[in-house]
């Protein structure tokens, strides 16, 4: 194991990094190096570590996770955002039939106020009518 401690500057603290060149178990666990990540801009996709830091290839297979998470995310906003403008849809289209209900209850009220004033009407002119009648026939009983 190879261990170095650095003081970057007077006022920082030390920095001390230690690597082996035996151990590779974390080597083996290494992501294809050559995956890309089409979703994340150039300046944002992995870069291969170097393989003979294990912290390396920890901050490798971390940025490489961290970037699956990321087209995921992005994926299930995608799906999300395409539910939303489904639904945005069905609302218009739903606003649309509840204004149309409101116009056919409204001409349904006006139809029903309209016929029971006819139906009044009617009434009415039958009762003069009947009244007219018997004095219509008396007069044409004395003629």
């Amino acid at each position: 194991m190879i261990t170095s401690t650095r003081r970057v500057s007077p006022d920082k603290s030390e920095v001390r990094i230690a690597f082996s060149l035996d151990d590779t178990s974390d080597v083996k666990d290494v992501e294809d190096p050559s995956e890309t990540f089409p979703d994340l801009e150039q300046r944002l996709q992995p870069v291969p570590p170097c393989l003979a830091l294990k912290e390396s290839v920890q901050v490798y297979k971390e940025h490489c996770r961290m970037a699956r998470e990321f087209h995921q995310v992005k994926h299930e906003i995608a799906v999300l955002e395409d539910r939303k403008r489904k639904l945005l849809a069905e609302l218009v289209e739903d606003e649309k039939v509840a204004k149309e209900i409101a116009r056919l209850e409204e001409e349904f009220r006006r139809l029903t106020e309209e016929n029971h004033t006819l139906v009044t009407v009617h009434k009415e002119r039958t009762q003069q009518l009947e009244r007219l009648c018997p004095t219509n026939r008396t007069r044409q009983d004395s003629s």
